[in-house]
């Protein structure tokens, strides 16, 4: 007979109101995406001012994908097994939390930490680079892992009708956490905190995502109580260790259930494009305004990458406005994977049921949603290329906030509902066993969102395999991004091979590249833009398999 899981206690959630409840359970990810945003905004100007060049910039970012590809199904995989009172997931943001933060701080202020043991020149200007580097790769290792375990929660907590409304809300906080950071970098924040957080916009950015992160991850993990996995069905086999964790991702990888495998091919080609955006946006709209609208004072001033980062923010801010509220307005007019297969038929009042029958029949898919947002997302970045004005890159980025409204939820709907599914299979197959079936019950005594006996099973929550499932669909995500920056690395060495004309001027002041011909970055954001469309087939698609 298959050995068996066993868990001590109920998954719950603090709050009076289901509004609440998910705001506390996902509310850490507007730290983390406060975090990326700040590191997507402003490290790529910060790097072309100390004087690396785009292609050497393209193959820095890739402690993007490779820090996916390492730590999130690894820590899925462990964190699956974990056995920690504190339960599997929370014990890991609160780890990866502290390291991104004090890397935060040495990536803010690595001139100063570089200044106080090296005082040759030359030397000093290669060690901050180098420093800047390894604090970059040690953030995005660090941060992978906490957001591994953040959405891992999410499965974990939220029964299979809940999935869609859980995932939505992680949109919103994704938008509001983009919303915030780049909000934060439009202000001159050197009039509003002065000298305390450090002398540049830069530094005090920094200091404020490391605090945000250690605030949003805290509320979380006082607002949830995980289950305490007791015996996890492969206690016989003993502790794993690394190739055998190593070979049960690779295992679990290569046999995917076909909607899953499913799911990973559309992510694949839709990060392909998603990358050159969020990576280098923000500097594509602060050139592109260098280049055309800049006034002739704005193109000598000293602190071209506080404009970059301020110009490159206020588009962003439109992006993340309009993500918000895609993430808000749109769920209501989707249809949950789970309503498609059901025969709900909602009954209003008389006067007022066909309208609202004829609206739910017309209500498109999710699946139709993830498409047009393909579409949305090809049809701007095909124009990259031609633009030569602040307000048309500001437009064109703006729009992209509806196809990341969706790209934030629509994928991880779908995997959460494909996971619960497998475990209640599992369950009837007495692969594993539960002590309790889950449903959502508020305590009477205590404003606690509680999961407890479900009549049906097919609506349970297990999760028992959320870690290594998501762990793979973010191989998924980072994988594409390999190929992104291998693009990225030969459109710029062809079109951009100089140092930055526009940022280097600090770095190197005697150095003085062109700014004529095309722009690498709308290029990259065209290729995207091709590989998109791909990703619309490969959604469509996915409506055929079972």
């Amino acid at each position: 007979m298959p050995s068996v899981s066993s868990w001590t206690g109920t998954p719950s959630i603090k709050g009076s109101s289901e509004s609440m409840r998910m705001a506390l359970l996902t509310v850490s990810l507007i730290g983390l995406q406060f975090t990326w945003g700040i590191e997507m905004t402003y490290c790529t100007p910060y790097l072309l001012q100390l004087g690396l060049t785009k292609s050497k910039i393209s193959l820095v970012w890739i402690a993007g994908p490779l820090s996916g590809l390492i730590m999130q199904p690894i820590v899925g995989v462990i964190a699956d097994r974990s056995k920690s009172k504190w339960g599997r997931r929370r014990p890991f943001m609160v780890g990866g939390t502290i390291v991104v933060s004090a890397c935060l701080l040495v990536l803010g202020w690595t001139r100063e930490i570089v200044g106080m043991f090296v005082t040759d020149k030359e030397m000093k200007k290669s060690a901050t680079i180098s420093l800047a580097v390894l604090s970059i790769y040690a953030v995005d290792f660090a941060i992978n892992a906490v957001q591994a375990s953040c959405r891992s929660l999410i499965v974990d907590t939220l029964p299979i009708p809940k999935q869609q409304l859980g995932s939505s809300w992680a949109s919103r906080m994704v938008a509001v956490g983009h919303l915030i950071g780049y909000g934060a970098g439009a202000l001159d924040l050197g009039k509003i905190f002065g000298p305390m957080l450090g002398d540049s916009q830069f530094k005090q950015l920094t200091a404020v995502a490391a605090i945000a992160l250690c605030v949003t991850v805290g509320v979380t993990c006082w607002a949830v109580t995980e289950r305490v996995l007791i015996l996890d069905g492969k206690d016989a086999q003993g502790e794993i260790g690394a190739i055998e964790t190593v070979s049960q991702i690779l295992k679990t990888a290569l046999s995917l259930p076909p909607r899953i495998a499913a799911i990973c091919f559309v992510q694949f080609w839709a990060w392909i494009g998603w990358f050159p955006f969020l990576f280098y946006s923000t500097t594509w709209v602060g050139e592109i305004y260098l280049r055309y609208d800049a006034p002739a004072a704005a193109q000598e001033s000293e602190d071209t990458l506080g404009q970059v980062g301020r110009i490159g923010s206020l588009s962003l801010i439109a992006f993340s406005t309009i993500t918000f509220a895609g993430s808000v307005m749109l769920p209501w007019v989707v249809k949950s994977p789970d309503d498609e297969k059901t025969n709900f038929t909602p009954r209003p009042p008389a006067s007022i049921a066909p309208i609202v029958i004829e609206a739910e029949k017309r209500k498109p898919s999710l699946l139709i949603a993830w498409m047009i947002s393909h579409c949305i997302f090809a049809g701007c970045m095909v124009f990259a290329p031609f633009v030569k004005s602040l307000r048309a890159a500001t437009v064109l980025v703006a729009i992209c906030g509806i196809s990341w409204a969706i790209t934030c939820w629509a994928p991880f709907t779908f995997m959460g509902v494909e996971i619960n599914k497998l475990g209640a299979a599992g369950a009837n197959g007495h692969a594993y066993h539960h002590a309790n079936r889950d449903s959502i019950e508020l305590d009477a005594a205590s404003p606690v969102l509680r999961l407890n006996h479900f009549p049906d099973e097919s609506h349970a929550s297990t999760g028992e395999g959320s870690g290594i499932y998501l762990g793979i669909l973010n191989l998924y995500t980072t994988l594409p991004q390999f190929v992104g920056t291998f693009i990225s690395w030969i459109v710029f060495s062809i079109l951009e091979p100089g140092k930055s004309p526009e940022l280097a001027k600090e770095a190197h002041p005697d150095e003085h590249h062109s700014t004529d011909g095309p722009n690498g970055i709308a290029v990259c954001l065209f290729i995207g833009a091709l590989s998109a469309v791909v990703a619309a087939f490969a959604t469509n698609r996915l409506k055929y398999i079972n």
